[in-house]
C-alpha cells in the first residue's frame, strides 16, 4: 500500500512538473503578414507578395515611372540568357518563410543583378526589407501601396 502511494505521488509530481514545463515553453507567434502590394523605397514600382506553396513570393507588379519602349528588361542579370526578360511580373522574392518575427528567404534585385538572403519584417504600413550578400547588408523601408 505504501509503495503505491509513493508511485502515485511521483506520478503526480512528474505530471505537475511536465505541465509547468509546457506552460513555460516559449510560444512563437507568426510574424505579421506581408501579403499584398508594397511601394518600394524609391517610389519607382509596386511589389506584390503572395502565397506560393507553403511559402511567400514577391513579384514586380507595376512600374510607377515610364518604362522604356518595349518594357524594362533584366539587363544586369549575371546570367546572360536572362538579360532580355521583362521586369514587369518578374518574381524577385521566393521561399519566404516565417522565422520569429520576420520572413526569411531569397531575393533578387534587377537594379544591380544581385541575388541575396532576404529578411522582411512588417510594422503596420511599413515593410523593412533587409538584403544580405555575404556579410554586407542593406535595409530599405517600403510602404503599403
Amino acid at each position: 500500500m505504501r509503495l503505491s502511494r509513493i508511485f502515485a505521488r511521483r506520478a503526480l509530481f512528474l505530471s505537475v512538473i511536465g505541465a509547468a514545463a509546457v506552460g513555460m515553453s516559449p510560444v512563437s507567434a507568426a510574424p505579421a503578414s506581408i501579403e499584398g502590394r508594397w511601394k518600394v523605397d524609391d517610389g519607382t514600382s509596386i511589389v506584390t507578395f503572395y502565397k506560393c506553396g507553403a511559402a511567400i513570393c514577391g513579384r514586380i507588379e507595376e512600374f510607377l515611372v515610364a518604362e522604356p519602349k518595349g518594357g524594362a528588361r533584366d539587363r544586369k542579370n549575371p546570367d546572360e540568357a536572362k538579360r532580355d526578360r521583362k521586369l514587369k511580373g518578374l518574381r524577385i522574392f521566393w521561399n519566404l518563410t516565417a522565422d520569429g518575427d520576420s520572413w526569411e528567404g531569397e531575393g533578387y534585385t534587377p537594379k544591380d543583378g544581385r541575388y541575396f538572403n532576404a529578411d522582411l519584417k512588417r510594422a503596420g504600413n511599413k515593410l523593412e526589407v533587409k538584403g544580405c550578400v555575404a556579410i554586407f547588408c542593406r535595409t530599405l523601408t517600403w510602404t503599403r501601396a
